[in-house]
């Protein structure tokens, strides 16, 4: 870690990025991505992740989703249950753990993986929304021995809750986003339907299946062959030869 005066003037820097980050059009990856990089290089750990809670797996796992790592050894598709190792006590305690030797304690799980990669000490901190609902965890690792003080702890916190409103706020937007291209593509799609049952006498269901067979025989979305209608009445009307 670097002195306590650097770091605090990082932690700053780190707040303000990941403060940007929640009003910017970034995706879900390259927020997390950003998150893990930015503290990375703040702290001057080893190795910075981030897991995040999957709840449309039944039961909820946590996997991991992002490092600034390169090491294939760590990147590899991983997750656990939210009562497993480091990261299952983060989430269920809602409170920071601190090992100051991965190697000697029995809740870390992965001491091989530690052992390559010359990991020594660690700290997970809980991203918790203003809900107080834990959705991640955010771990640091050293190369060395290292005891985080009280300070580097409650400015990880201050970084992982702000990190937990920009998630939050992207993963709001994106599901806002999907929405919205649904409901327009059903608008498409109703359109084109009214155009053949105008133009070809079709009923409604025998138009959407109409539309629905170009999809699948031309491999293109249903939006798509819908859109391809409107405009080909579109030109059509406007007397295009």
């Amino acid at each position: 870690m670097e002195k306590q005066e650097d770091t605090y003037d990082g932690y700053i820097k780190a707040l303000t990025d990941i403060s940007q980050a929640i009003t910017s059009d970034l995706f879900i990856e390259d927020l997390l991505k950003l998150i893990v990089m930015v503290t990375a290089k703040v702290t001057g750990v080893e190795i910075c992740s981030l897991w995040i809670i999957n709840e449309e797996e039944k039961p909820h796992k946590i996997r991991l989703k992002a490092t600034q790592s390169i090491s294939p050894d760590y990147i590899k598709d991983r997750s656990l249950n939210l009562d497993e190792g480091v990261v299952g006590y983060v989430v269920t305690h809602k409170k920071p753990l601190i090992l100051n030797d991965v190697l000697e304690s029995d809740r870390f799980k992965e001491k091989e993986m530690a052992k390559k990669l010359g990991l020594v000490s660690m700290v997970g901190i809980p991203l918790i929304t203003k809900e107080e609902k834990v959705i991640g965890v955010l771990n640091c690792f050293t190369a060395s021995p290292h005891d985080f003080s009280d300070t580097e702890v409650n400015l990880l916190r201050a970084v992982a809750n702000q990190s937990a409103v920009a998630i939050v706020n992207t993963e709001l937007m994106v599901k806002t986003r999907v929405i919205q291209e649904e409901l327009e593509a059903r608008k498409k799609i109703e359109q084109a339907k009214e155009i053949l049952m105008d133009n070809r006498k079709m009923a409604g269901d025998e138009a959407y299946g109409w539309i629905r067979k170009k999809s699948m025989d031309s491999r293109k979305s249903i939006r798509e062959v819908a859109e391809a209608v409107i405009l080909s009445t579109d030109l059509f009307k406007n007397g295009t030869p």
